[in-house]
């Protein structure tokens, strides 16, 4: 295993003060990268099923929810730190 630091699993922890405004966009892409796939991945399954599990489905959703949500939050504080160093250097 490489010594190297792990990556984090969602948007910056108050503990990871190093994180940058370009890793957290980074972050963004990936999970909205993931959430597109999976929802790719659910349209092919419907397409080519001749019945649907429900319940399987309804935790693809809810998956992609949280897929976006995380994407969604990790842009909004790359947003906000964007505009706090702009603030700050004025």
């Amino acid at each position: 295993m490489s010594a190297s630091k792990a990556a984090p699993t969602a948007c910056s922890n108050d503990c990871e003060a190093e994180i940058t405004t370009h890793d957290l966009l980074n972050q963004a892409t990936e999970w909205l990268q993931y959430a597109r796939g999976l929802t790719e991945l659910l349209a092919e399954l419907v397409h080519e099923s001749d019945t649907v599990d429900c319940r399987r489905m309804a935790l693809g959703l809810e998956a992609i929810s949280s897929l976006t949500r995380l994407g969604v939050r990790c842009t909004a504080e790359a947003q906000a730190r964007m505009t706090w160093e702009r603030t700050g250097r004025t």
